[in-house]
């Protein structure tokens, strides 16, 4: 007789699932996609961006300078509350870029670390075996469902002390857990950019930069990309020299210093 053909359309989600696209479990646990990517530990890198602020490390020949952005997000907090920059140990400094609660949670962690550490073997932790360890919870990370990466790009600072000889040391850890050492290095909104000016500096002083040039090139590296002159209360600065290991914060009338200094070089 007269055969009829049934069309049986599939449902709509199903399609959706199957396109081989960002569709699917891949956009709410860490495993991978079709494509091989593993889309919350780059929504973590996006995070960082997101949080509009860029921080800077430069290395020099006896020092290591950190610089970021200050923001106060209201007229009613308290400056000095609000801050980006950490000391893990007395002698190795953090600067975190991106979310603060995760930033804090995380220098926690590494304190936690260092002092094991310090107390296991009886001399102060390595800059880059801390990153390591940093790294390494952050690597765990990505690889549980019922855990998030980090939206945290912490750069560590510090002098490593082997023997006679002092190096300066400077890391940056990112979400996936990679680390790795850097002569100048920037993380956060503009980092590109940065990263590119950096460059071109670091290629400038082939000998290596001293305290003052390591202090000018990320001051004048961040107020490049910002497009803007920054106020002393627009910045946080960190210092740790090889003459004075500890690593300290600059307050508002050092940072003042600096910048006239700079400001009136230029």
């Amino acid at each position: 007789g007269n055969d009829c053909v049934v069309v049986v359309r599939e449902p709509k989600a199903a399609v959706r699932m199957s396109r081989g696209s960002s569709a699917g479990y891949d956009r709410h646990i860490t495993i991978f996609s079709p494509q091989g990517k593993l889309y919350q530990v780059e929504y973590a890198f996006k995070a960082v961006r997101n949080a509009n602020i860029t921080s800077i490390g430069v290395r020099g020949n006896d020092c290591v300078v950190v610089v970021t952005q200050k923001k106060v997000a209201d007229k009613l907090i308290v400056p000095s509350s609000v801050s980006h920059m950490f000391k893990l140990t007395p002698t190795i400094g953090c600067v975190s870029t991106g979310l603060i609660a995760d930033a804090k949670n995380q220098v926690q962690r590494a304190r936690q670390e260092a002092a094991e550490f310090k107390y296991k073997n009886g001399y102060d932790i390595p800059v880059g075996y801390l990153a390591k360890r940093v790294a390494d919870v952050c690597q765990v990370y990505t690889q549980h469902a019922y855990m998030r990466p980090l939206g945290v790009v912490p750069i560590l600072c510090g002098i490593d002390f082997e023997g006679k000889s002092a190096v300066p040391q400077l890391y940056k850890i990112d979400p996936a857990g990679f680390f790795v050492g850097y002569k100048a290095i920037a993380a956060g909104h503009k980092e590109q950019e940065a990263n590119n000016l950096l460059e071109k500096k670091v290629k400038a002083a082939e000998n290596g930069m001293t305290y003052e040039q390591a202090m000018e090139a990320a001051i004048l590296t961040l107020q490049t990309v910002l497009g803007s002159d920054v106020k002393p209360n627009d910045i946080e600065v960190g210092v740790v020299t090889v003459d004075d290991p500890k690593f300290r914060i600059l307050s508002e009338e050092e940072v003042d210093k600096r910048l006239t200094i700079i400001s009136d070089r230029d």
